[in-house]
C-alpha cells in the first residue's frame, strides 16, 4: 500500500473512492439508542459486544458523524478531576459502552445490566468485518507504525492517517486540526487512538463541525494490540477480571500508578454512589 509523508510528519495514503460494499444489518432500528444508565458519573448503554458491533456496522460513510466512547475505570477515576474536558465530550457520544469488567461487576451488584465491551475487541471486530476491502478509514494515532501495520495486516487499502503533536489535550488548535483532517478525509470509520480525554475531545470537535461523516471510535491503544506492540491477557485472565494484573506485570513502570494508586479509588467512588442513590430513593 503506497504511503507518503506530508510536511508535518503525518502519514497519509491516497484516498480512494468510497467502497460500494457496505455491510448493513438486515433488521433493527439502529438510529434509536437503548435505555441509558447513569453510573459512577458516566452514562452507559447496556449493549453487548455483538449489539455494539451491529450498530457500528449499520453506519456508512454517508451518515452524519456520530461517535462511540468506551468508559473504563480510568475514565471514572479521572473524570471528576477534569470535568471541563470529560463531560462535554462524553455526554455528546452516540453510544457509551462499558470497557471494564470491574465496572460490569459493580453494576451487577446494584442491578444495572452492563456488559463489558473492551475497546480492543470492538476495534478488532469492526476491522475484521471490513478486512481486504477499500472501505474508507481514517486513523488519528500517536503511533503511526501501529496504524500502518494494522492496515497491511487486514488489507485495508483506503486509509488516511494523521499523527497529532504531543500535548494534544491542551492544544485546541491541534484538536481542531484533527477534526479538520477527518472532514477532509471522509470515512466510514474514524479510529481515534490518542488516549483519553484527547480522543473524545477530537470526536466532539468533529461533531461540532457539522461536516464530518461516518462513525468515530474512541478506542485508545486498540491498534497497538492489533499491530502486536502490546498483547492481551490470556482469556482466562480476561474472564476472571484480571487483565489489569497482566498489563501491570507487562508494563510496571508505566502502569503501576494507574492500577495500584488511582484505580482502586473506583471502589470509593462506587461506595459514595451507592450511598447517594439510597438517599435519593
Amino acid at each position: 500500500m503506497p504511503w507518503r509523508m506530508n510536511t508535518q510528519s503525518k502519514m497519509i495514503s491516497p484516498r480512494a473512492q468510497a467502497s460500494n460494499r457496505i455491510d448493513r444489518p438486515q433488521s433493527g432500528q439502529m438510529s434509536e439508542n437503548t435505555r441509558s444508565y447513569e453510573f459512577l458519573g458516566m452514562t452507559f448503554q447496556p449493549l453487548t459486544h455483538e449489539q455494539t458491533v451491529e450498530r457500528a456496522m449499520w453506519v456508512t460513510a454517508d451518515h452524519g458523524f456520530r461517535y462511540i466512547v468506551t468508559p473504563n475505570v480510568d475514565h471514572v477515576v479521572n473524570a471528576p478531576r477534569a470535568q471541563d474536558d470529560f463531560k462535554p465530550a462524553f455526554s455528546s457520544a452516540w453510544l457509551s459502552v462499558c470497557d471494564s469488567r470491574i465496572i460490569e461487576l459493580l453494576a451487577k451488584f446494584v442491578g444495572i445490566p452492563l456488559h463489558a465491551v473492551p475497546g480492543s475487541d470492538l476495534t478488532r471486530s469492526i476491522i475484521e468485518n471490513i478486512a481486504n476491502s477499500d472501505t474508507p478509514v481514517t486513523m488519528i494515532v500517536g503511533n503511526e507504525k501501529a496504524a500502518r501495520i494494522t492496515a497491511e495486516k487486514y488489507g485495508l487499502s483506503n486509509i488516511a492517517v494523521h499523527v497529532p503533536p504531543m500535548g494534544l489535550r491542551r492544544n485546541r488548535e491541534a484538536i481542531e486540526a484533527c477534526a479538520k483532517f477527518m472532514a477532509d478525509n471522509p470515512a466510514r470509520y474514524h479510529f481515534l487512538c490518542v488516549g483519553s480525554p484527547q480522543q473524545e475531545m477530537i470526536a466532539k470537535a468533529a461533531l461540532d463541525r457539522g461536516d464530518c461523516k461516518g462513525l468515530g471510535l474512541c478506542v485508545g491503544a486498540s491498534l497497538d494490540f492489533l499491530a502486536g506492540f502490546q498483547s492481551r491477557a490470556p482469556k482466562w485472565m480476561q474472564r476472571s477480571r484480571l487483565e489489569w494484573l497482566y498489563r501491570l506485570c507487562k508494563q510496571p513502570k508505566r502502569l503501576w500508578r494507574r492500577y495500584l494508586v488511582d484505580g482502586p479509588s473506583v471502589f470509593v467512588i462506587y461506595a459514595k454512589w451507592v450511598i447517594t442513590s439510597r438517599k435519593a430513593n
